[in-house]
């Protein structure tokens, strides 16, 4: 069992509160390094922390069991697990008066990241209790008949293909990689068409656009600014003139993250954008396979409360039309 290091006073002049705590037994570090639920549980204890358990599982209903804690009048909801958990939970409680707290604990944990949410089991907890409530943005994707919110990003074309077997082999399913270097040298590029803004039209042959909500994407891969997670802005990242084995090497290097963007990457910051390819490509939000071809994506500004550490980063409103003429 993880030892838990004592770093009292916790919950002085703090009333007890029921929270949710959604725990996935699955992430990729409780693989690696156990985090046990039960310490989970003893330290939300010691901060006054009483939590309503609910397991994340094959065929589980999460948003109907946030749904029933929220009529229950639960208003924290803290999500232990990776990226893809923390994801479906945000999917449910952006625009209610639910807040979501965060237990990193997943492969790469970008959401976390993003946010400034230590790795730490004891330091992440202490945020729940001593942290600030902010208030950040949502993607929303229509694909045909879907909306879908995400929190990281939508992707369309090659990474969406690829994502079923690279995310087995980053899970220890090496077997996968040949189907995974299958599909890379087997995918054609398509004709992309993106209208940004609903003004400003690009055109260009390619395999790959990313639309991201978050400074960190992929492997820890930085597309946007530490405050893109609420500026009311969406990342475009267009790789147009790029050819699969400088894609494959963004795979394994990043875009960002200090040093210099490829100025080959076409790079846009929009409130919304509209993509369509021929032929059609497919189109994920944040591992979630929406469909083919088009898509229209667009920022919901500040409607997800989140719990983050002191100082809570974040951009002047002055700030955030700089970055809105700049797109």
């Amino acid at each position: 069992m993880k030892e838990v290091h004592d770093q009292r006073p916790r919950s002085t002049g703090k009333r007890r509160m029921r929270v949710m705590l959604i725990f996935n037994p699955s992430a990729g570090a409780t693989r690696g390094s156990p985090i046990e639920l039960v310490d989970v549980i003893h330290e939300m204890q010691t901060w006054k922390l009483v939590p309503d358990t609910f397991l994340v599982e094959a065929g589980c209903d999460l948003p109907g069991a946030i749904q029933d804690a929220l009529g229950r009048g639960i208003r924290l909801f803290v999500v232990c697990g990776g990226d893809g958990t923390i994801s479906a939970a945000a999917r449910t409680l952006a625009g209610t008066r639910g807040a979501l707290g965060i237990i990193p604990s997943g492969t790469q944990n970008n959401t976390a990241l993003s946010l400034g949410i230590p790795t730490d089991l004891p330091a992440a907890i202490a945020i729940l209790r001593t942290g600030r409530r902010i208030k950040v943005d949502v993607g929303m994707a229509a694909c045909g008949n879907m909306n879908t919110p995400f929190l990281e990003v939508c992707s369309v074309g090659l990474v969406s293909t690829l994502f079923p077997s690279a995310d087995d082999v980053q899970h220890g399913n090496l077997a996968r990689a040949r189907d995974f270097l299958t599909t890379l040298v087997s995918s054609p590029p398509a004709e992309i068409r993106l209208v940004l803004d609903n003004k400003q039209e690009v055109r260009n042959l390619g395999h790959v656009v990313l639309v991201s909500n978050m400074p960190f994407i992929g492997l820890h891969y930085q597309v946007g600014s530490a405050a893109s997670f609420n500026d009311g802005l969406l990342d475009v990242l267009f790789f147009a003139d790029l050819s699969k084995l400088d894609l494959l090497s963004y795979a394994f290097q990043g875009v960002g993250a200090g040093k210099p963007e490829d100025p080959r990457i076409e790079h846009y910051h929009v409130r919304r954008v509209d993509i369509d390819t021929q032929p059609a490509m497919p189109i994920m939000a944040d591992g979630n396979a929406l469909g083919e071809g088009r898509v229209r994506i667009e920022v919901r500004r500040r409607v997800l409360a989140v719990m983050v550490g002191q100082p809570a980063p974040g951009p002047s409103e002055s700030e955030a039309q700089t970055h809105a003429a700049a797109g």
